[in-house]
């Protein structure tokens, strides 16, 4: 086992209650060999400026080996860089360093679903209906005189069908783009898995992880239609998100998940925390994700949606401010990310943008 590096900056386990984290996209921030692709090299040398703006943490985007078929989100390997990236070491120098900085580093950690490049899911693909392999991931038959329709009705977040048909007419579930098959966390291997992973990347000395579709990993039992789908309302499902229940998010089991989670963030000194990017359709539902036996903390997109005016950001705050005190915890304030226009442009771009932004 890797030795565990020095817990940075102070002791402070509550750090995160009142951090700065400034989001890098890997690819686009900073590339230090001059192959027109940032790598974490290039934000190594960039840590005292980031410092110097008063940053905390450095929330990092998927460096993990991937296709890159959707930013990094779809890992092929959770515990090695992506050689476009740099390799290991190159993290370990990079963590190493921000902690002698004062800076702490939070990293994505994405486990609804791995690529379909993964080993797990091309052992899946040869090994064929109701193996092992396969039942790491959701495969189902499908409906119809001959299996030629899915499963059920549930929708990509991309857009489509949420399912796609392989060689043996089984079909497999994909919440997002089909080179991102889910897995099925009912599966004790999965959740052992990433129970791993956790420690593999807290062991080089991470600070916390964002848990990307931190509400996902469960499905409802039996798979039950939503009831409308784009083609036969015109609406889409994510229209739902936040604001409705989907069999496919935020389900209660997955829970069980995120309890067997702190007790491994608790064994390492230092504060080690995690947050969630979950919806809920209350907030009462979103505040569960959150407490001393689960994770952290969980984004609030409010912002995002705010326009510039006293009343809107004043309606956010007060909305924040009392869904937090819910749990005790502190509210976690999202002014863009790499889903959302940045600030500056939806604050009217141009100069006028940058000097709201600021």
């Amino acid at each position: 086992m890797t030795a565990r590096h020095p817990t940075p900056p102070t002791a402070d386990a509550d750090w995160w209650r009142s951090a700065v984290v400034y989001q890098v996209y890997v690819r686009s921030f900073a590339d230090a060999n001059g192959d027109g692709i940032g790598d974490l090299a290039g934000i190594r040398q960039h840590l005292p400026y980031l410092r110097d703006l008063g940053v905390d943490a450095l929330w990092l985007t998927p460096f993990y080996t991937s296709p890159m078929i959707d930013g990094g989100y779809d890992v092929a390997d959770y515990r090695d860089v992506d050689p476009s990236f740099g390799t290991l070491t190159d993290f370990e120098a990079m963590i190493s360093e921000a902690h002698a900085l004062g800076l702490r580093i939070i990293v994505d950690l994405v486990p609804n679903h791995t690529s379909s490049a993964h080993p797990w899911f091309v052992a899946a693909l040869a090994a064929g209906p109701g193996s092992p392999e396969r039942a790491r991931y959701l495969f189902a038959e499908g409906r119809g005189e001959h299996g030629e329709l899915p499963p059920n009705d549930w929708e990509s977040i991309f857009g489509g069908p949420a399912w796609t048909r392989v060689e043996d007419g089984q079909w497999y579930l994909h919440l997002f783009d089909p080179a991102q098959p889910d897995l099925d966390w009912r599966n004790p291997e999965v959740r052992a898995e990433f129970e791993d992973i956790l420690r593999f990347w807290l062991d080089r000395g991470v600070d916390g992880f964002r848990i990307d579709v931190a509400h996902g990993m469960i499905k409802a039992e039996g798979l039950p239609d939503v009831g409308f789908s784009t083609m036969t309302t015109g609406r889409r499902q994510v229209e739902l998100l936040g604001k409705g229940r989907l069999p496919y998010f935020d389900q209660d089991e997955v829970h069980e998940i995120y309890r067997a989670w702190r007790p491994i963030l608790d064994s390492y000194p230092g504060g080690r925390m995690a947050v969630a990017e979950a919806w809920a359709e209350t907030p009462q539902r979103l505040a569960r994700y959150i407490g001393p036996d689960e994770l952290h903390q969980a984004f609030n997109f409010d912002f995002l949606d705010a326009t510039w005016s006293a009343e809107s950001f004043r309606k956010v705050i007060d909305t924040a401010l009392a869904e937090a005190a819910i749990v005790g915890a502190p509210t976690t304030w999202v002014l863009s990310n790499h889903d959302e226009q940045r600030h500056v442009t939806r604050y009217g771009d141009g100069p006028e943008g940058l000097r709201r932004a600021r």
